[in-house]
């Protein structure tokens, strides 16, 4: 009975350093800066999810030079950071309610509570932090419930989200029943999702027409800061029959972060849409690896994942990443303030 205490009581001895150690491993991973994190999906001739691929079928490539590998594995489980960027301009007035609708589906199915986190951001001309991150789901159906359509003006609580220069010589803030699309992805990825902490999946699920008439920074400056903030975009084109949507636009924006787009019809509804949204999610890979350009200067860096074994090649299998990130500039701070 002595021995069995003695074992015990070093056994529980041990319990925190192994808690220890697990905890300051994965902030070496967090804080490393020259240690890229990049998820991918892989899909074949028919889009269906493929599971089965290993380390050495594929490699990396950063500006076209070979990188090496430290992590690879099969992703099902890591924690999430969904912003709802949903367009409220008039366009929306007729759809919004399916929207709102499909969305709360989603987050009651897929979103864990105990780690993920969710953030509401309706938008006009100027977009709206109605919800900040949290993991109160509770919180967020009060406020998705709330969301309405700007008409004539967006009345809801949420405090307009900045980070765009005004003044002088400088565009002015958007009218109201204008729609400010490339501003508010620019916007909720920098003063959102980028402040998401610990290693987890960011993404920004956009519903609109994609119809811009009001941004003052280009979609170019959107796409750069979602890549800045390590997240992607899963565009859902809905528009009134008289404006329709602009596919195009969605499509590129979704797919230069490594999302997708999806244009819900009567063959794809929208419960539809955010079930595949879903198994992107959760069927994902992770590759990482230290970058061999150690210059920290700011420059943007292309990456490219390549299939290397013969028979998947022969399958022409798809491949979906970000397709780059910006190296963090030397002279790159963290704001106390968190702004």
């Amino acid at each position: 009975m002595k021995s069995i205490l003695i074992l015990l009581s070093l056994f529980l001895l041990c319990v925190p350093v192994l808690h220890a150690q697990t905890v300051e491993q994965d902030d070496v991973i967090r804080v490393e800066t020259d240690v890229t994190n990049l998820p991918f999906t892989v899909t074949d001739k028919q889009r269906r999810f493929v599971t089965t691929v290993r380390a050495e079928d594929v490699r990396v490539l950063e500006d076209g030079v070979p990188q090496t590998v430290s992590t690879f594995q099969q992703e099902t489980d890591r924690p999430l950071a969904i912003a709802f960027l949903i367009d409220v301009s008039r366009s929306q007035e007729f759809t919004l309610p399916d929207e709102k609708a499909a969305a709360r589906a989603f987050i009651e199915k897929v979103i864990n509570s105990s780690k993920d986190l969710v953030s509401i951001v309706p938008f006009t001309g100027l977009a709206y932090l109605e919800q900040e991150l949290t993991r109160d789901m509770l919180g967020v159906y009060r406020v998705l419930q709330r969301v309405e359509v700007a008409v004539p003006a967006y009345l809801g609580a949420g405090r307009p989200l900045t980070g765009i220069p005004t003044g002088p010589g400088l565009l002015a803030p958007p009218e109201e029943g204008t729609t400010a699309i490339w501003d508010a992805v620019a916007l909720t990825s920098t003063n959102v999702l980028a402040k998401a902490p610990g290693l987890r999946r960011r993404a920004i699920i956009l519903l609109t027409d994609g119809i811009d008439t009001a941004s003052r920074l280009m979609q170019k400056e959107a796409i750069n800061r979602t890549l800045a903030a390590e997240a992607v975009i899963y565009a859902i084109g809905i528009g009134s029959k008289r404006d329709g949507v602009d596919r195009g636009a969605l499509r590129d924006l979704a797919e230069r972060t490594g999302g997708r787009a999806f244009f819900p019809d009567k063959k794809l509804d929208l419960n539809a849409v955010f079930a595949e949204i879903e198994s992107e999610l959760r069927t994902q890979y992770l590759i990482a690896y230290s970058s061999t350009n150690k210059n920290r200067d700011g420059a943007y860096r292309k990456i490219t994942i390549e299939i290397t074994n013969p028979e998947l090649r022969k399958q022409k299998l798809e491949i979906r990443h970000r397709p780059g990130y910006y190296a963090k500039a030397a002279t790159d701070k963290t704001d106390e303030d968190g702004s």
